[in-house]
C-alpha cells in the first residue's frame, strides 16, 4: 500500500491580529499543525488533524474551514470545560508579527493543553489502520508545555513508528506559551530548552529557525545540527526573506528565495512552506540530488511567500495551481 496521507498534531487556536494603530484587530484561524494541514489540502494532499479545541464558536469555526477543506477530523477531541485558545498577535512595520499574550478566559487553561491520550487509546485500531496509510507525522513542541498534551503527542509518536512513518517536526519556538501556562509557567528556560531537545530526536526532518537554531545549537550548520541528533535527520533553516539553509538526504545547500515588495503578514508562513516542502516529497518522491531538492526547497518557498501576501494563514495559503504559475513566470 502506498503511503500518501500526513497526519499534523497540535495547536488550533486563534490569531487575533492587530492592526498597526493597535487600536482593533480581526480574528483568524491558526496555530501552526492547523496551518500545515490546511495547507497540504490545498496542495492536493490528503490531511488528518489530531487536535482538541474548546466546544464554543471558535472551534466551531475551525470545524467549518476543515470540513470545507476537506481536512479529515475523526481524532479531534472537543472541550466542553476550556476554551479554544486565542493569541494576540502584532505585526511592526514590515509585517512580521510577534505574540504578545492570551486573551483572557473564564477558564485557567485552554483545550490544547487537554489532549487526551485515553480518547486515543480508544480510537486505537482506527489510528493504527490510518497509520497504514500515513506517510508523515507533522508535530511542533507548544503541547510540550502541558505534560497531558505532550503524553499524548509521546504516544502518538510511539505508535506511528511502530508503521514506520516518518517524523517531521517544525520546532516553532513560542516562549509565551510556557510562560503563560499554568503547567509550565515555573519552569526554567534551560529546562524547556533540554526537554525540547530530547523530543527533536524523534525527527527524520527536522525544520527550524535561524533564530532557533542558534538558540538550541548555539550555531546555524545544518548538517552538524543533524550529526547532533540521534536520528541524524534531514535539516531545513528558515530566515525570513533571506536564503534557506539545508541538509537534505546526506547533501548540504541553500537556496535563495523568492523577493517580494508586498509582504502584508508574515503569519503562518513558515507553515506553508513546511506543508509545500511535504507535498513535494509526497508527490515527486524524496530527492536524490541537489537540483531535485533545490527545487523542491523553492517549490516550498513560493508557498511561504504567496502566505505574505495578505492577513492570516490559512485564508492565504496557496492552492498548487497558484504555485505553479507563480513558478512558470519568476526566475530566480
Amino acid at each position: 500500500m502506498k503511503k500518501t496521507k500526513v497526519v499534523c498534531i497540535g495547536e488550533a487556536l486563534i490569531d487575533r491580529i492587530r492592526n498597526k494603530s493597535n487600536q482593533g484587530f480581526q480574528d483568524f484561524l491558526g496555530g501552526a499543525p492547523a496551518n500545515v494541514a490546511c495547507a497540504l489540502r490545498k496542495l492536493k494532499i490528503d490531511s488528518i488533524f489530531i487536535g482538541r479545541l474548546g466546544s464554543d464558536d471558535f472551534g466551531k469555526r475551525f470545524i467549518e474551514q476543515f470540513n470545507a477543506l476537506g481536512v479529515n477530523l475523526d481524532f479531534l477531541q472537543l472541550d466542553n470545560d476550556s476554551t479554544t485558545r486565542v493569541v494576540n498577535v502584532d505585526r511592526d512595520q514590515f509585517g512580521d508579527r510577534f505574540f504578545s499574550g492570551f486573551e483572557p478566559s473564564s477558564h485557567s487553561s485552554f483545550a490544547d493543553e487537554f489532549l487526551s491520550k485515553k480518547l486515543i487509546e480508544k480510537e486505537l485500531p482506527n489510528l493504527e489502520k490510518l497509520f497504514l496509510e500515513t506517510k508523515y507525522l507533522v508535530s511542533g513542541t507548544i503541547l510540550l508545555s502541558s505534560p497531558i498534551s505532550a503524553e499524548t503527542i509521546f504516544f502518538i509518536l510511539e505508535q506511528a513508528n511502530k508503521f514506520e512513518v516518518k517524523i517531521i517536526i517544525d520546532l516553532n519556538w513560542r516562549e509565551v506559551f510556557w510562560d503563560y501556562s499554568s503547567f509550565s509557567s515555573e519552569i526554567s528556560k534551560k529546562a524547556r530548552v533540554n526537554l525540547i531537545k530530547k523530543f527533536l530526536n524523534h525527527a527524520h526532518v527536522l525544520k527550524l529557525s535561524k533564530e532557533e537554531a542558534t538558540m538550541f545549537f548555539e550555531h546555524e550548520n545544518p548538517f552538524l545540527i543533524s550529526q547532533e541528533m540521534s536520528k541524524r535527520p534531514d535539516v531545513i533553516i528558515t530566515d525570513g526573506k533571506h536564503p534557506v539553509a539545508w541538509y537534505i538526504n546526506g547533501l548540504q545547500g541553500s537556496n535563495e528565495i523568492p523577493d517580494s515588495q508586498i509582504i502584508v503578514d508574515t503569519t503562518g508562513a513558515g507553515d506553508a512552506f513546511l506543508a509545500g516542502l511535504i507535498s513535494q516529497l509526497i508527490s515527486s518522491g524524496y530527492p536524490s540530488n541537489k537540483l531535485e531538492i533545490e527545487d523542491c526547497v523553492q517549490f516550498a518557498s513560493v508557498c511561504g511567500l504567496l502566505t505574505c501576501y495578505g492577513e492570516g494563514a490559512i485564508e492565504q495559503q496557496p492552492d498548487y495551481e497558484n504555485v505553479k504559475k507563480f513558478l512558470g513566470s519568476f526566475i530566480l
